[in-house]
């Protein structure tokens, strides 16, 4: 591909795009600032006009996924009210569709190092992430007595953390991590399990 010099249409998106196809296909340590200018097409002089470091540009890939992220957990949560239990399920399933969609957006988002607290721009796109999955919690929770309801982000954060171990260990074809279940099978059945146990789901009779 021939070099364009600065003068790109889209340079900023050009490097994202050309970042995360080399962290997926890498990992966020494997390539460098000139790697990535390469692949878009300009000269690594143009790149450190925007970026003074690959982890700058890994940092954009992440806040650029967690703004993605969150659209679809939003979309998740509208689509299935006005159930609260059909929308806290939807979040959980939005996050196994987004790692498998976005797999380098995801990487840089959880796999490359990178403090959500990097830029006031990331910190506060993870922050209205995490604000869709703590309000489906919050909605749900409510049909807890007060008395011995979790907090919406204890609540939150355990579907969280069981979703993101489905993602990593058998969703993303780790290798030596293969199971016998669908992953949407692991996901749905241990959200259900969780959900019994706060009494919000019947016990199989």
């Amino acid at each position: 591909m021939p070099k364009r010099g600065y003068h790109h249409g889209n340079l900023r998106q050009a490097l994202i795009e050309a970042a995360l196809q080399l962290i997926e296909n890498k990992g966020p340590t494997g390539f460098t600032l000139s790697e990535a200018a390469k692949q878009a097409g300009v000269t690594p002089a143009a790149v450190y006009r925007h970026y003074e470091g690959r982890e700058d540009l890994i940092a954009e890939c992440a806040r650029q996924g967690y703004g993605i992220f969150a659209d679809l957990m939003e979309h998740a949560y509208q689509s299935g009210q006005p159930s609260a239990l059909a929308a806290f399920e939807a979040t959980g399933r939005a996050y196994l569709a987004f790692a498998r969609r976005f797999p380098g957006h995801y990487i840089a988002m959880f796999e490359s190092g990178i403090s959500t607290n990097r830029t006031p721009e990331l910190a506060d796109v993870v922050t209205r992430a995490n604000a869709v999955l703590e309000k489906a919690a919050a909605d749900l929770s409510q049909h807890i007595p007060e008395d011995k309801r979790p907090p919406a982000s204890m609540f939150s954060a355990h579907i969280w953390a069981l979703s993101h171990g489905v993602v990593e260990l058998f969703a993303r074809n780790s290798p030596g991590t293969t199971s016998p279940f669908p992953p949407e099978d692991l996901l749905e059945t241990g959200i259900g399990i969780y959900l019994r146990g706060l009494g919000l789901i019947r016990p199989d009779d």
